[in-house]
C-alpha cells in the first residue's frame, strides 16, 4: 500500500474543522461513477481547449495569448485538474500541466498572477482553487510558495485596489485557498488579508438575515445580490469566515440562509430556482448549471466545517439529480438552464428573470459561456468529497457511491476502504476495509435523513443498535484486512409536495420524472467530434395529473454505458395518471402546475417514470389528482 498524502488541518487561531477534505487522488472513482467521470472526459471536458476559442492556446490569456482573460481558463482548469489526475490520463495530464507551468512561470516579481491585462481579484480566486488541486495531485512544491506570494501581493495592493464586481460577492473564493496556504505556512499576514477582504466583501449573513427576495425578482429589480450563482457561493461564505471570525453565528448563519431560500426558491431536484436571478419555486422556471456546481462545492465546504449530515443529503440530491440532468448523456452539449418542468427546448422566449431565448438548448455555449467553463469541476469534486478524514484519526462516508478511499488512520496506519455499491439506483452499500496491518479507529456512516430503518451489517452480523436518519452512525472497533460493513437503504417510493400542491416522486436520494419522447434537432455541428447545438421536442404527452402512489411498481434495470440518458436509466415506477387537457403551454414552457388536487375525465394510464437526471424533457411537479 503506497503513503498517502493527508489533509493539513486547521492551524491556530483557526477554528478546527468536524472533517478535513482528503487530498485530490485519496479518493478515486468506482464502478458507474468512474464510468461517469469517464464519458466527461470523453465529452467536452476532455476537449473543450481544442475547438473553443475562449480556451485555444493561442488565444487564451492564461496560456500566454491575446483573447480571452478572465475567469473561462480559471474555471476550465478548476475541472480539468481534479478530473485528469482522478482518471490518471495521461493526456488531460498533460494538458493540465500545460496550463498550470504557465501560471507558474509567469508569476510576477511583485507576486500578481496571470494575464497582465487582468486587473480583477476574481479570476484569481479560481486559478487558486485550481493550483490547489494541482498541488494536492502532484506534491508540486513551487505552488505553496507561489501561492503565499500571490496573496502578500494581495494584502500589500488591496486598498488601494479594493474588489469590485462580482469578487465583491464571491470573496470567500478566495478564502478557501487562503485558508489552505495559511494551514502550510503559518504567516500571520494571510489573516489580515482575510480581514480585509471580509470588509470589502458582501455581507451575505445579513443579506438573508434580512432577505427582501421573497418573489422572483424582474430584470428592473435584478442585480448582484440576487444572482443565482453568487447565491450559490454564497452557501459556503458566512461558514468558511466563521473558521477565521471564530463566531458561532457566523457558522450557523447557512441554517437562515435555506431558510428563506427553501421557503421561496427551491426546486423538487434541489436547487434554487434562478434564471439568471431569482425566478421563485415554479417548476417553469429555471436553474443556472453554474448554480447547481457552485451549490455542490459549496455544500462540501459547509460539510466539513460543520460535520452536519443535512447537508450531506442536500449534495446528494443536487450531484444525483440537477447535475445531469443539464447534459446530454455523452456530456457533449450542456443546458444554461435547466426547468423541473421541461417539455421543450427551443429558441422560444421564455419567462427567465433575464436569460436570453436560448438558455434551455443542449449545446456548447447555450446562452453565456461561464457554465461552458465551469461545469466540469461538479463530478470530480463531488467524488473527491466522498469521504473525508473524521476526528480521532477515522474516516466519515459524506456520501455514497462506488469509490476507494485511501488515507492514513488512527496510529498512523495506511488503510484503504472499498466501496462497493450501485447507489442511488439500488440499496445496497458494501465496504470492505483493507489496513495494512490491525487497527481501531473510528468509520463514520451517513444515515441519510430519508433512510429510516437502515441496517448495518459487520461481517455479516448484525447490528444490534438503531441507526439514526439525519445523523452518523459511528462504528468504533479493530478492523483487520477483508472486514466489511455492509448497509441496506429503505428505498421506498415516496411524495413530496411542491408549488401549487403539485406532487414529486422520490426514492432515496433521487427524484423521479416524466418519462417524454425525445426528438433531437441538431440547430449547429461545429465541426468537431460530438460538439453541436440541439432543439429537444417531445413526441409524447406531458400534460398528466397523479394518481396516488400507493401502487407504485418499481423496476430495477442492468447498468448500460449511459446511466443518465431515458434509455440508460437503471430504475423506474410506473404510476397512475390520467390526461389533464386544460394544462397547456406558456410563453414556450409547462405553464405553472394547475393548484392541486384537480380533476380529469380522461382515462386511467400507466406512466413511466425515470430518475430525474436521466430525462432531459421530464414533467417533475405533477398535479395531483383529486
Amino acid at each position: 500500500m503506497t503513503a498517502s498524502a493527508q489533509p493539513v488541518p486547521n492551524r491556530a487561531p483557526l477554528v478546527s474543522n468536524a472533517f478535513d477534505i482528503l487530498p485530490l487522488g485519496s479518493v478515486k472513482p468506482k464502478g458507474w461513477l468512474l464510468r461517469q467521470l469517464r464519458i466527461q472526459a470523453e465529452g467536452q471536458t476532455g476537449h473543450l481547449d481544442e475547438f473553443w476559442p475562449s480556451l485555444s492556446a493561442k488565444d487564451s490569456a492564461w496560456r500566454g495569448g491575446t483573447g480571452e482573460g478572465w475567469e473561462r481558463g480559471p474555471y476550465y482548469l478548476d475541472g480539468l485538474v481534479p478530473t485528469a489526475y482522478l482518471l490518471g490520463d495521461p493526456r488531460l495530464i498533460e494538458k493540465a500541466k500545460s496550463w498550470m507551468e504557465w501560471t507558474i512561470a509567469n508569476q510576477r516579481p511583485d507576486g500578481a498572477i496571470g494575464p497582465p491585462t487582468n486587473d480583477d481579484w476574481w479570476p484569481n480566486m479560481i486559478m487558486l482553487k485550481a493550483l490547489i488541486e494541482y498541488q494536492e495531485a502532484t506534491g508540486d512544491k513551487r505552488i505553496v510558495p507561489l501561492m503565499e506570494r500571490y496573496f502578500l501581493h494581495h494584502h500589500a495592493n488591496g486598498e488601494k485596489r479594493p474588489l469590485r464586481a462580482w469578487a465583491i460577492y464571491r470573496w470567500a473564493d478566495e478564502i478557501v485557498p487562503l485558508i489552505w496556504t495559511y494551514n502550510r505556512t503559518g504567516n500571520p499576514k494571510l489573516l489580515e488579508l482575510a480581514r480585509m477582504l471580509w470588509k470589502q466583501g458582501y455581507d451575505w449573513r445579513h443579506h438573508f438575515e434580512h432577505f427582501i427576495y421573497p418573489f422572483k425578482v424582474t430584470r428592473t429589480e435584478s442585480g448582484l445580490p440576487s444572482h443565482v450563482v453568487n447565491n450559490a457561493m454564497a452557501i459556503k461564505t458566512s461558514t468558511v469566515w466563521s473558521v477565521i471570525s471564530r463566531s458561532p453565528q457566523d457558522r450557523d448563519a447557512v441554517n437562515r440562509l435555506f431558510e428563506v431560500m427553501d421557503k421561496y426558491h427551491l426546486m423538487p431536484q434541489g436547487v434554487h430556482g434562478g434564471d439568471e436571478h431569482y425566478a421563485g419555486n415554479s417548476p417553469n422556471q429555471g436553474t443556472e448549471l453554474c448554480a447547481v456546481v457552485e451549490a455542490m462545492y459549496s455544500l462540501e465546504q459547509v460539510i466539513s466545517i460543520t460535520g452536519r449530515a443535512a447537508f450531506a443529503d442536500r449534495l446528494e440530491r443536487i450531484t444525483y439529480n440537477a447535475l445531469p440532468a443539464t447534459f446530454s448523456a455523452d456530456m457533449w452539449a450542456h443546458q444554461y438552464d435547466q426547468q423541473p418542468n421541461q417539455v421543450l427546448c427551443t429558441r422560444d422566449k421564455r419567462d427567465w428573470t433575464t436569460n436570453g431565448p436560448d438558455s434551455n438548448l443542449f449545446g456548447v455555449e447555450p446562452n453565456f459561456g461561464c457554465c461552458t467553463a465551469n461545469f466540469h469541476q461538479g463530478w470530480p469534486k463531488f467524488i473527491k468529497s466522498l469521504w473525508m478524514a473524521a476526528p480521532g484519526g477515522g474516516v466519515a462516508a459524506i456520501a455514497y457511491g462506488p469509490s476507494e478511499v485511501k488515507t492514513r488512520v488512527r496510529g498512523g496506519v495506511e488503510a484503504a476502504i472499498t466501496e462497493d455499491t450501485e447507489y442511488p439506483f439500488r440499496d445496497t452499500v458494501k465496504l470492505t476495509i483493507n489496513p495494512a496491518k490491525p487497527a481501531q479507529f473510528p468509520i463514520m456512516l451517513r444515515i441519510p435523513a430519508w433512510a429510516e430503518n437502515t441496517s448495518i451489517e459487520v461481517n455479516g452480523k448484525a447490528l444490534a443498535a438503531r441507526t439514526t436518519p439525519g445523523g452518523f452512525y459511528t462504528i468504533d472497533q479493530p478492523w483487520k484486512a477483508g472486514d466489511t460493513v455492509t448497509l441496506r437503504f429503505p428505498l421506498r417510493v415516496r411524495s413530496s409536495t411542491w408549488f401549487n400542491n403539485s406532487i414529486a416522486v422520490e426514492r432515496g436520494p433521487l427524484v423521479f420524472a416524466l418519462r417524454i419522447g425525445e426528438d433531437w434537432r441538431k440547430l449547429k455541428d461545429y465541426g468537431y467530434l460530438g460538439a453541436a447545438d440541439y432543439e429537444v421536442h417531445p413526441s409524447t404527452p406531458w400534460n398528466y395529473a397523479l394518481a396516488p402512489i400507493g401502487g407504485a411498481e418499481v423496476t430495477e434495470k442492468p447498468f448500460t454505458q449511459y446511466p443518465f440518458s431515458p434509455d440508460g436509466a437503471p430504475v423506474s415506477i410506473k404510476v397512475k395518471a390520467r390526461r389533464l387537457p386544460s394544462w397547456g403551454m406558456l410563453n414556450g414552457s409547462a405553464a405553472p402546475p394547475p393548484l392541486s388536487p384537480v380533476s380529469s375525465s380522461e382515462p386511467l394510464e400507466t406512466v413511466e417514470l425515470i430518475p430525474y437526471g436521466a430525462a432531459k424533457l421530464r414533467i417533475t411537479a405533477f398535479p395531483a389528482l383529486r
